[in-house]
């Protein structure tokens, strides 16, 4: 097998396929794929590459759910030998004590490779996320919010981000002590930097969080994580800023060379769109495709996380989606137009009515978005598809029978277009965006239908 230079399991498919990008874009052949691929299937699938990754869900799952999707798959991707293996994380950092927890991720792993320390990398320049002096902020158009300020993050359904300081956030998930190298300290030289990491490690700190806010950044980071190797692999939790990091560094240093250009992927006859995305700029997004001629089915989520009525409330979408399709149109399938949405409220509360734990909503209603896709797909033919949220991605794609996703070209920082791999004919080669909600410009399916990036 091909020597690899990283692994990562990804906290939700649009996070796995966003790290993907920025392997690929910095020079590191990389293929995601839903399941641990043993050694055996990557020499004779997969020889060329240098990285791979697991697409997960884990960033809607409670501790107990995570502690049984953790453990076998850190296991497995340990095994295959690379030198860093990555928990990809959402830069926005999603996460509670309760659901999709860093920290508790974070103990599995420990308790796996027992490091040393712990990196801590969460900002990404290249999506305008930003950490400076331990807080986390993020860019939207062009105005920067702290996080716990953020009109999206900040009344998140699910994951509601009230405090920006990433160490005061992390320590309701962990006990473990949290050091921090802010922008001052990287802007020592490099022996200094790695000198106070490790009086941080002296300290007594095991996770250590680092301030990121520009290319240079970048490039300490990157150096100063791969030279933490040693025997066992070294344990990272991050964002993709990671990758762009590393790349940085090993492009510098010789480990591997630019890539070349990417070519368009030429536009598709039609296109289908299914979001469960509350994001503001998905609610722009589908704006635009209406006002150039997409024709949009608002989704029953009342009706289709009721195990009553769900094949009902599926089977009139697919009707009502079959016949515009056949009049030659583009589709928007979607559950919800931004977080106001009258409908988010409505669709938690018949989950209560069920007996079903509201933060549940995305498994249950990806599921069927999920289903509703497959049965779409089948019956039309279709070979390019876009699907907007990160919960929708994870549950939805699984209903495709992938085994694993090719990067093809960019369309938006961190959402690809790829290509699907599945033994199930009908999918495999199929061409598919997985779009995090708040990821994009307004034309964004335009330009995936386009396939001119």
């Amino acid at each position: 097998m091909t020597d690899l230079l990283l692994t990562f399991y990804g906290d939700d498919f649009t996070g796995s396929t966003d790290s993907m990008e920025a392997l690929v874009l910095g020079g590191v052949p990389t293929v995601l794929f839903l399941e641990p691929p043993t050694p055996e299937f990557i020499d004779l699938y997969f020889p060329h590459i240098r990285a791979l990754g697991v697409a997960g869900v884990s960033r809607s799952m409670s501790p107990e759910r995570m502690d049984a999707e953790l453990s076998p798959q850190f296991i497995a991707l340990k095994a295959l030998g690379a030198p860093l293996f990555h928990y990809k994380i959402c830069s926005t950092f999603d996460s509670s004590p309760t659901v999709g927890s860093i920290g508790h991720a974070l103990e599995i792993g420990w308790n796996l490779f027992q490091p040393r320390l712990v990196p801590l990398m969460v900002g990404a320049p290249i999506l305008k996320r930003y950490v400076t002096f331990g807080n986390l902020f993020a860019t939207i158009d062009e105005t920067t919010y702290r996080l716990d300020r953020h009109p999206t993050m900040r009344r998140h359904p699910i994951t509601p981000m009230t405090e920006s300081d990433l160490r005061l956030h992390l320590s309701q998930q962990t006990s473990r002590p949290i050091g921090l190298l802010d922008m001052r300290h990287l802007a020592e030289s490099d022996e200094a930097l790695s000198h106070r990491l490790e009086k941080c490690v002296d300290d007594g700190c095991q996770i250590i969080l680092f301030d990121t806010l520009d290319e240079s950044h970048l490039l300490k980071i990157g150096r100063l994580v791969w030279a933490l190797r040693g025997d066992q692999p070294v344990f990272v939790v991050a964002s993709s800023g990671i990758e762009y990091a590393l790349t940085a560094h090993w492009q510098q240093s010789g480990v591997i060379q630019p890539p070349p250009p990417r070519l368009s992927a030429g536009a598709a006859a039609q296109l289908v769109v299914i979001s469960g995305s509350a994001a503001p700029q998905t609610a722009a997004q589908l704006r635009w495709a209406v006002d150039q001629g997409f024709h949009p089915i608002r989704l029953d989520g009342v009706r289709l996380i009721d195990p009553e009525t769900a094949d009902a409330a599926r089977l009139a979408a697919f009707e009502e989606a079959c016949y515009h399709l056949g009049e030659g149109k583009n589709i928007l399938l979607f559950s919800a137009i931004g977080p106001d949405d009258p409908a988010i409220a409505a669709t938690n509360q018949r989950m209560r009515e069920l007996g079903f734990d509201p933060k549940q909503v995305g498994a249950r209603l990806g599921a069927q978005q999920g289903l509703l896709l497959r049965e779409l797909l089948e019956h039309t033919g279709l070979r390019r598809v876009c699907v907007a949220g990160g919960d929708t991605c994870g549950y939805a794609t699984r209903q495709l029978g992938i085994y694993a996703l090719e990067y093809v070209m960019p369309v938006a920082p961190g959402s690809p277009l790829c290509r699907a791999r599945s033994h199930n004919p009908a999918f495999d080669g199929l061409e598919i965006s997985l779009k995090a909600g708040q990821v994009g410009k307004p034309d964004y399916f335009g330009s995936i239908l386009s396939g001119a990036g």
